[in-house]
């Protein structure tokens, strides 16, 4: 996928040739560094103030949508931006750098131009306006603008329309690759997966063949499906699970389609950008992800003895922040305190690897625990079994749960039980059984348990 909100990378990879110019050396630059050195390689210092401005910001977002985007990066290869100006825009390794325009780049370096009502840097075209014309800005031209007395801003409107807003102070990260790190698969809940069925969404209007999702964030039968059709539509292993390739094809598909490395992009709205789930989490939060953290953290606790148990009751106070400080240290993440999408994936991590080493004598014993997976409608296994053996007994003790048989498959009216509990507990209604909807189970079976 292309990144969520735009950042600012702290380093840029840049490859000294074509793309496809194996021999070619990559090199590592900062980003202020890199915008320094294209502009005193295309601009020169004695030009107004605003022209350079206007130059320097053409430049971050040329670069910026590369990264965005991750042009390259879904292509299988393995920097972000070439210095061929057939591609690209020319960098000079080890090249000189203008003061004055050293100064100003590191006054706007983390500024982007974007569309109005649109997320994505802006891809904006350009040209020297002498030797080569575009339908872009005009290098040349600006200084002639910037002596009529335009600013900055009226200078990019000028050439890419008035309704372009500039964001300032980007966040900045050495993190820029979209990819989570672990392939995505049938039982998987989260925001990446919400974000390849917001994806495959937008896809599937050129590509019929691919059935639309609800993007809940559960990766179900439908998502399964959805991806599979697209392995198959490009030529990719046909198996319902989004690894590294799928991921970055998907990406690149997407790209394509919306136009964002182009003048007549079709943009990315804050729609688009649609996640279900909560994306930090720290001190003072509450509700069904502070339930899913604190259940995690107090499952790891039994089997870590550096990690302090924590009260599950979905808010986060000082106990739960102690031990995920514990967990933080203990697995060799920054210890803020603050849960992530990094710290949610090795929470999930830890939890499974735990879970799968326990011996299945020793698990029988602990038959309550949740298995790490989703459980959803169609699924069958012994874990189904159990939770409509405790939805039948909840449903015999409550008037807004509809029975359940105990079949071991994960029919419609297993669904309809769930939703309604969902429902009744302020969970989000997919029908579908996490973490947070399992231990409300579990806790509303343990109120009715039989002696």
């Amino acid at each position: 996928m292309t990144l969520e909100q735009p950042i600012i990378p702290k380093y840029l990879v840049v490859h000294l040739g074509n793309p496809d110019d194996m021999e070619a050396e990559n090199v590592t630059v900062s980003f202020p560094e890199y915008v320094k050195n294209v502009a005193s390689n295309q601009i020169y210092p004695t030009w107004p103030d605003s022209s350079i401005e206007a130059n320097l910001h053409v430049i971050i977002n040329y670069v910026l949508n590369r990264v965005y985007t991750e042009w390259y990066r879904n292509q299988g290869y393995d920097f972000d931006i070439t210095n061929s100006t057939e591609f690209d825009q020319v960098f000079v390794k080890d090249g000189e750098i203008y003061r004055n325009i050293s100064i100003k780049a590191d006054e706007l370096f983390n500024d982007y131009v974007r569309k109005m009502g649109s997320v994505e840097p802006y891809f904006t075209s350009y040209c020297n306006g002498t030797t080569e014309k575009c339908d872009g800005l005009s290098q040349w031209e600006t200084v002639q603008l910037a002596e009529e007395g335009k600013s900055a801003l009226d200078i990019l409107k000028y050439y890419y329309g008035d309704d372009i807003e500039i964001v300032e102070n980007a966040p900045i990260s050495g993190e820029t690759s979209s990819y989570p790190g672990i392939p995505l698969k049938l039982g998987d809940i989260g925001n990446d997966v919400a974000t390849v069925e917001v994806k495959l969404n937008r896809i599937s209007k050129n590509y019929p063949e691919i059935p639309q999702i609800e993007p809940d964030g559960v990766f179900g039968p439908i998502t399964e499906n959805s991806v599979k059709t697209f392995q198959k539509i490009f030529n990719l292993e046909m198996d319902g699970i989004v690894d590294k390739a799928t991921w970055y094809k998907i990406n690149y598909i997407y790209t394509a389609i919306k136009q964002l490395g182009e003048l007549t992009t079709e943009g990315i709205s804050i729609v688009d950008l649609y996640r279900p789930f909560a994306t930090k989490i720290e001190l003072g939060s509450y509700g069904i992800e502070v339930i899913a953290l604190q259940y995690y953290l107090d499952f790891i606790s039994f089997y870590n003895d550096n990690i302090d148990p924590v009260k599950i009751d979905g808010i986060f106070g000082e106990e739960t922040e102690k031990s995920l400080k514990q967990f933080q240290k203990e697995y060799g993440l920054e210890v803020n305190g603050i849960v992530d999408i990094k710290n949610q994936r090795k929470l999930e991590q830890v939890y499974d690897e735990i879970y799968n080493s326990i011996p299945p004598e020793t698990l029988s014993e602990y038959v309550d625990i949740y298995p790490g997976y989703v459980l959803y409608l169609g699924l069958s296994n012994e874990k189904v079994s159990l939770i409509q053996k405790y939805l039948k007994q909840i449903s015999e003790n409550t008037d807004y749960v509809s029975p359940v048989k105990v079949t071991g498959v994960y029919d419609t009216q297993t669904d309809k039980a769930v939703r309604q509990i969902q429902d009744r507990f302020g969970i989000p209604i997919t029908g579908t059984v996490g973490p947070v909807t399992w231990y409300r189970i579990i806790q509303l079976k343990d109120s009715y348990q039989e002696y």
